[in-house]
């Protein structure tokens, strides 16, 4: 039989029994501290011969390393009703949808316990992990592999985008890693991989890095993976990836497979771009990227030819210049190619996205275009990446009316949600990207990946219908029909209950 090559996520998940109450993140301080983390930048000494022994880098490395253990509500929802269970035959092995009196049954929760890693990079507690690790748990425990003493973790950041999620745990004087310039990095360098693969306990592998910048794969926004072959395997999500000097260099995250275990390919996010997303999670809340307004492409020499430019040009094709937007402000127009950004060459689309995406809103930016076979010099400031959140405070119903789906943020459906949240093609809907953990929607049991498919009755099929109907609601209740993990139900929001 045909095996299909997968894309695995490698937090490892278990189903533990059947219950029905939830739990919550402690939210952070109004006053966010500041961080400072320990970063060696000197070059990787590179010498032919192989060292005939890593045990001096692990003993120094592995004490930083943590196991992260998640618990999480699932709800298991009833199936759509069907002529089969008016069968008694499939009632035998499915169960009925209906209860005595003939009403629907409720859908039952069930406790998900997932199995991850983190790195502890600085001596009073703060870890790094990854997004989908943590991702809509209720309670994160952290394990040292010394002591095998548990700490209860706080989740104080997560971005989606790039998969990174920073804990904190109350403890001094912790063992913690030394962060490298992943920008140094070169194909071939020995790499070790340290985590929890399968929950059997921390491991060290040993592997090269295979290349660096890969991108396009379809797991996150933001893709510039470190490629090893060093064996990464489901619970080594979140741990360290090491230089020969012991230094971090990346997050594991990903394989690619056939099987969805190791066939060494495996993907680790850059410590560089970890650490810049840890200073602004720690340190402002939120992350605050650069925004230009356009919808690019990649070249093409069909395109270039069409559009007066060499046929080897590389760069980012605009095809949609948003109104209002930084680049519509600068002047840049739909067929513009961006050849450079602040002097450095812009490769592709994706390689563009990555440099304004590490850009602050503000920030004044110099692009080189070529508009009509000739090269032009644009400076353009960039503003905030906008959000599409659910019902704003100062929507119809005025700003001190509380809103019963804030804190809901929704995106569309695309090829990549659809494959990473097994959504089907017949489902139409809004996407929720991000639910605040302090808020009425997520006590009732609203989380990322699952889809609106009506809010207050009124069918929403994209994120655009569902901000609009929820401005539109006029109680602090509000009845909204979700897709989750296969199935449909109806969930009541209530405002009024929100702790």
């Amino acid at each position: 039989m045909k095996k299909s090559l997968i894309i695995a996520l490698l937090a490892a998940v278990g189903a533990v029994g059947w219950f029905a109450a939830s739990g919550r993140f402690e939210r952070s301080d109004s006053k966010r501290p500041t961080v400072s983390v320990a970063v060696n930048d000197a070059p990787l000494e590179r010498q032919a011969r192989m060292a005939t022994s890593f045990s001096p880098v692990v003993k120094k490395v592995a004490p930083a390393v943590v196991n992260v253990f998640t618990t999480k509500t699932v709800r298991n929802p009833m199936p759509e009703v069907t002529p089969f269970f008016d069968d008694p035959f499939f009632r035998r092995f499915f169960g009925s949808p209906f209860d005595d009196n003939g009403g629907r049954r409720q859908p039952r929760t069930f406790k998900e316990r997932s199995l991850g890693s983190g790195v502890i990079v600085t001596k009073d507690g703060y870890i790094l992990t990854n997004n989908h690790v943590v991702d809509g748990a209720d309670e994160v425990k952290v394990a040292r592999e010394k002591d095998k003493k548990k700490y209860t973790a706080k989740v104080v950041g997560r971005d989606p985008r790039t998969d990174i999620a920073i804990l904190k745990i109350e403890a001094k004087d912790l063992p913690f890693i030394t962060f490298a310039d992943s920008d140094k990095l070169e194909v071939g360098d020995v790499v070790l991989a340290l985590g929890n693969p399968f929950g059997i306990g921390q491991t060290v592998t040993m592997g090269i890095v295979s290349a660096t910048g890969r991108g396009g794969m379809g797991i996150e926004d933001y893709e510039d993976f470190i490629q090893t072959d060093a064996a990464i395997n489901p619970g080594n999500s979140g741990g360290a990836l090491v230089d020969a000097e012991g230094r971090l260099i990346g997050i594991n995250t990903a394989i690619l497979s056939r099987s969805g275990g190791n066939q060494g390919v495996g993907f680790a996010i850059p410590a560089n771009l970890a650490r810049s997303v840890m200073d602004q999670l720690i340190e402002k809340g939120k992350i605050e990227r650069g925004f230009l307004g356009v919808v690019i492409k990649d070249m093409t020499p069909e395109l270039a030819r069409q559009f007066d430019a060499p046929e080897s040009a590389n760069g980012a094709l605009i095809t949609q210049v948003e109104e209002k937007s930084a680049a519509a402000e600068a002047g840049l127009k739909n067929g513009d190619i961006i050849t450079e950004l602040n002097g450095t060459p812009v490769k592709d689309r994706r390689n563009l996205q990555l440099m304004v995406g590490r850009l602050s809103p503000g920030d004044k930016v110099s692009l080189k275009v070529l508009r009509d076979g000739k090269e032009k010099t644009f400076t353009v400031t960039l503003k905030e990446m906008p959000e599409q959140k659910l019902a704003s405070a100062n929507s119809e119903r005025g700003q001190n009316d509380s809103d019963a789906l804030d804190g809901v943020t929704v995106g569309d459906i695309d090829s990549t949600a659809r494959s990473q949240f097994n959504i089907p093609d017949r489902v139409k809907g809004a996407l929720i990207t991000d639910v605040d953990p302090d808020s009425a929607s997520y006590d009732a049991g609203l989380r990322p990946g699952d889809v609106i498919q009506e809010i207050d009755h009124k069918p929403v099929t994209n994120a655009a219908e569902a901000v609009e109907v929820s401005k539109h609601v006029k109680t602090k209740q509000v009845l909204v029909r979700i897709w989750s993990h296969g199935g449909s139900d109806y969930i009541v929001v209530d405002e009024g209950k929100s702790k």
